[in-house]
C-alpha cells in the first residue's frame, strides 16, 4: 500500500484529489492542511512522514492570497518557499516521490507564444518570487522522482474562486467590468488532481523535472467571464476593461498560456479544452 500525503487538502486541488480518492484504491491517502502539520516546521513533517511511512507527497499548500503576499512577505516565503525546501530535503533523506504545485506567475508576462518548461522566469510579485525560490530549493536539493507542476487561473467547486464570484455577482448586478488584456488559460482543479494521481506510478526522474498543465486553449479574463454567464444562462451587461482600470497591489502576467506538450507527451496523459471542462464544474454548481 502507498502511503500518499497530500497538504493543503482543503483547498481547491486538495479538495478535488479528496473526492477522487476513492477511484484509486491503491493508495492510502493522509490529508493535511495548517491544523494538521505544520509544514514549515521541519521536524514535525519529518516525524509525520516516517510515522505514517509516507511514500509519495503531492505538495499543494501554498500562500495565495497574491496581493496580500505583497504586504506579508514573511509568510508568502514560508509556505511558498521554506516549507519546499522542508519536503525536499526529506523526500531525499527518505527517497519519498515528491510533486510540488507552483504557478504561471514565475513568469513575467511578456511572451506572446505558450511558455515552455525551460524558457526564462522572471517574476514580478512576492507570490510569484516565493513560488519561483521553493521550485529553486527543490531543484537545488534535487530528491529524485520529483516532479514541479506549474499551473494558472485555476477554479473547483470548492473554495473560492473566480467562476464562483462571476456567479454570484452574475445575480447581483446588472453590469459588470471584466479584464480583457491579460490572456491565459483557466484550469479545473479537478482535471489536474487527476492527471496528478495517474502521472503518479510513471514517475522515474534522476533530477527533478518542470511541466506545465492547464487546460488547452486560451481565453482572457474577459472571454471567461462571458462563458460562465453563457453556459449558465445569466443575463448581465458585460464590459470589458483594461487592467489599468482595475489596480492591484500586485502586478499580474500580462499573459501566461502554458505549453502542455511536455506533461502530455511523457506521461500520456489527455487535457480537456477549458470550456467542457467549465461546463462539467458548473454543472455541479
Amino acid at each position: 500500500m502507498n502511503n500518499l500525503l497530500v497538504t493543503g487538502a482543503n483547498g481547491q486541488l486538495g479538495s478535488e484529489i479528496k473526492a477522487l480518492a476513492h477511484l484509486y484504491p491503491a493508495y492510502h491517502f493522509h490529508f493535511t492542511d495548517s491544523k494538521e502539520l505544520d509544514i514549515t516546521n521541519h521536524a514535525g513533517v519529518d516525524e509525520f512522514i516516517k510515522t505514517k511511512n509516507i511514500s509519495v507527497i503531492i505538495n499543494c499548500a501554498a500562500h495565495t492570497a497574491v496581493d496580500k503576499a505583497e504586504s506579508d512577505q514573511e509568510m508568502a516565503a514560508k509556505l511558498n518557499h521554506l516549507a519546499v525546501e522542508n519536503f525536499a530535503k526529506i523526500a531525499k533523506a527518505h527517497n519519498i516521490q515528491c510533486i510540488h504545485i507552483s504557478t504561471d506567475y514565475v513568469f513575467d508576462g511578456t511572451n506572446h507564444m505558450p511558455y515552455t518548461e525551460n524558457e526564462k522566469t522572471n517574476p514580478q510579485s512576492v507570490y510569484g518570487s516565493t513560488k519561483l525560490a521553493g521550485e529553486q530549493a527543490l531543484q537545488e536539493i534535487n530528491p529524485a522522482n520529483s516532479i514541479i507542476v506549474r499551473t494558472s487561473w485555476v477554479y473547483s467547486s470548492f473554495g473560492n474562486n473566480f467562476v464562483k464570484t462571476m456567479l454570484r455577482l452574475g445575480l447581483e448586478r446588472e453590469e459588470l467590468g471584466v479584464i480583457v488584456d491579460q490572456i491565459g488559460t483557466p484550469t479545473y482543479a479537478r482535471d489536474l488532481a487527476k492527471a496528478l494521481l495517474d502521472i503518479i506510478p510513471q514517475l522515474k526522474t534522476e533530477t527533478v523535472e518542470v511541466y506545465h498543465y492547464s487546460n488547452k486553449g486560451v481565453a482572457s479574463w474577459y472571454d471567461f467571464a462571458k462563458a460562465i454567464f453563457d453556459i449558465k444562462e445569466i443575463n448581465v451587461t458585460l464590459n470589458a476593461i483594461e487592467t489599468s482600470q482595475y489596480p492591484t497591489a500586485a502586478k499580474r502576467p500580462f499573459y501566461s498560456v502554458l505549453n502542455k506538450n511536455k506533461i502530455e507527451n511523457t506521461f500520456q496523459i489527455e487535457i480537456p479544452n477549458w470550456r467542457d471542462s467549465l461546463k462539467e464544474c458548473l454543472q455541479k454548481l
